[in-house]
C-alpha cells in the first residue's frame, strides 16, 4: 500500500481554494486546467490565476468556455475532446511545440453516470473520458511536463471510487450490464491508480502526481440525473438549495476546489506522490465500519495501479517509457 497519512497541512475540509493559495507566488508557471471553465476546475482555475499562473483550459466547446473565463486575466482556451485521440494528439502538439513548460497539470474534466456510451474504440464511455483521455493527455504532454523542473500533475477522482474497482476482466462491460454507477466508480479508481504508477514513473523527472476527492458539489457534473436520484443524495435542504456542510463533504465549489489547488501548490507535498488526498489533506485507507472517508485499498494498490498502466498503455499507443 501507499503511504496514506495525513500530514496535518493546516486547512481543512472549510478550506476554500484561496485560502489555500495564500502567499503562493505561481508567477512565470504555465498550468493546464481541464474541465476549467465550469464548476470545481472553473474554481480551480480562479485560485491558480489568482497566486499569478498563466492557465490553459483546454475545452470541448472553445466559445462556452471563453464565455465563462471572460474577464479572467491570465487565462486562454484551447480545442480539445477528451473522448478523441486525435483531437488530445493536436493539442498537445500545439503544446509541446511552444517549448514552454508545463508546471501544472490538473484533470478535473469528466463525466458521471451516464447512459451506456461508447467511443470509437469501443471502450465504455466513461473510462474512456475520465481515465483513458487524461492518460492521453498527461503522456502527450510528457515533454513539457519533465521540462517543468518539479512539475505536478492532480487527477480529480471521488469518493465514488468506493463503489467499484477495476474489473480487468470486463472494463469495458462486455460480459456484464452495464452499470452507471459501477462504471463511474471503475473510472474514479482508475484516476487514483493512474496517479499512483505515474507518480512511480515521473518522481525521476521531477514530476509528482496525486489524486483527490473534491467534495460532494452538485455541479453540471449530474445532468444525467434524475430529480429522484439527486432528491436520494440527501444534499438539498426543503427549498431545493444545497446543504453546506464540510465535515460531511457536502461542500461550496470553492471548498470542492480546494484539495486540488492544494494538491497542485502546496509546499507542504514536497517529497511526496502518488497519494489520494481529501480535505485538503493526504487521506486514510478507508475502513468502511468508521464511515466513508479515506481511498479505499483497490485503489491505493501498486500492483493494480502497475496492470492498469499497461492496459492503458496497450489500448491508447500512449507510453514515454
Amino acid at each position: 500500500m501507499t503511504q496514506q497519512t495525513p500530514i496535518g497541512s493546516g486547512f481543512g475540509a472549510a478550506s476554500t481554494a484561496m485560502e489555500v493559495v495564500s502567499g503562493i507566488d505561481l508567477s512565470g508557471k504555465l498550468a493546464i486546467v481541464t474541465g476549467g471553465a465550469s464548476g470545481l476546475g472553473l474554481e480551480t482555475t480562479r485560485a491558480l490565476l489568482h497566486a499569478g499562473a498563466e492557465v490553459i483550459v483546454p475545452a470541448r466547446s472553445p466559445e462556452r468556455a471563453k464565455t465563462a473565463l471572460q474577464g479572467l486575466v491570465g487565462a486562454s482556451v484551447e480545442s480539445i475532446d477528451l473522448a478523441d485521440p486525435r483531437s488530445i494528439a493536436a493539442f498537445t502538439d500545439r503544446i509541446v511545440r511552444t517549448g514552454q513548460p508545463v508546471s501544472l497539470l490538473v484533470n478535473s474534466a469528466g463525466i458521471m453516470a451516464t447512459p451506456e456510451m461508447r467511443d470509437a474504440d469501443g471502450h465504455e464511455a466513461q473510462f474512456a473520458t475520465n481515465h483513458l483521455g487524461h492518460f492521453r493527455l498527461t503522456l502527450g504532454l510528457w515533454p513539457a511536463l519533465a521540462a517543468g523542473g518539479g512539475a505536478r500533475v492532480v487527477s480529480v477522482s471521488s469518493r465514488g471510487h468506493q463503489i467499484a474497482g477495476i474489473d480487468f476482466e470486463d472494463i469495458d462491460f462486455r460480459a456484464r450490464p452495464y452499470d452507471k454507477w459501477v462504471a463511474y466508480g471503475q473510472s474514479k479508481t482508475a484516476n487514483a491508480l493512474f496517479a499512483m504508477a505515474l507518480d512511480r514513473r515521473g518522481r525521476d523527472h521531477g514530476i509528482r502526481a496525486f489524486s483527490l476527492h473534491p467534495g460532494q458539489i452538485l455541479t453540471d457534473l449530474a445532468r444525467h440525473l434524475s430529480a429522484e436520484e439527486i432528491a436520494s443524495f440527501e444534499a438539498l435542504d426543503e427549498a431545493g438549495r444545497p446543504i453546506i456542510d464540510p465535515e460531511r463533504g457536502m461542500k461550496t465549489l470553492e471548498q470542492g476546489a480546494a484539495t486540488s489547488v492544494w494538491c497542485a501548490t502546496s509546499p507542504r507535498l514536497e517529497g511526496f506522490g502518488g497519494v489520494y488526498c481529501e480535505d485538503c489533506d493526504i487521506a486514510i485507507v478507508n475502513d468502511p465500519s468508521v464511515g466513508r472517508k479515506g481511498v479505499s485499498p483497490w485503489a491505493c494498490d501498486p500492483d493494480a495501479a502497475e496492470r492498469l498502466w499497461q492496459v492503458s498503455a496497450a489500448w491508447t499507443g500512449s507510453d514515454a517509457f
